[in-house]
């Protein structure tokens, strides 16, 4: 599967787990390689409505890079499961058809085997497909 279509105007915004390990600093990479509108609330919520909506930033496809997982909001296991629902809903938010589909993905890179299966597991419990038996896609690592 191709992470992005090979025409259009896409946008890549590269954050690196090493800068984001609480969760100041995860919205700071946010908004900074996203370009957030001047009103985002730098909370949670502010979070999620800035990853569903991105009117500010119009393009056929989004492709969310974040290096070094492992690192990624190392601190607390809460945020970690928080950022990782927001983003699975950011996902189906652009999935929808309602809004019309555009393809939002995040790839998530691992050193290792064993570090992507363990991401894939906080991934399913965050998105509540463990649960449920359903795939784990379109988050990949």
């Amino acid at each position: 599967m191709a992470l992005l279509p090979a025409t259009g105007r896409f946008v890549v915004a590269r954050l690196d787990g090493k800068r984001m390990t609480d969760a100041d600093h995860t919205f700071y990479e946010f908004s900074d390689a996203l370009l957030f509108p001047g009103y985002f609330g730098w909370n949670w919520n502010a979070l999620s409505d800035c990853l569903r909506d991105l009117h500010w930033l119009p393009a056929d496809g989004y492709l969310v890079v974040i290096e070094n997982v492992q690192r990624l909001l190392s601190n607390s296991a809460e945020d970690r499961h928080i950022l990782f629902q927001i983003l699975w809903q950011a996902v189906e938010r652009w999935a929808s058809p309602l809004g019309g589909v555009v393809p939002f993905t995040v790839l998530l890179l691992c050193d290792s085997d064993v570090e992507a299966s363990e991401v894939r597991h906080e991934v399913a419990a965050a998105s509540g497909r463990s649960r449920r038996g359903e795939p784990t896609h379109p988050f990949h690592s």
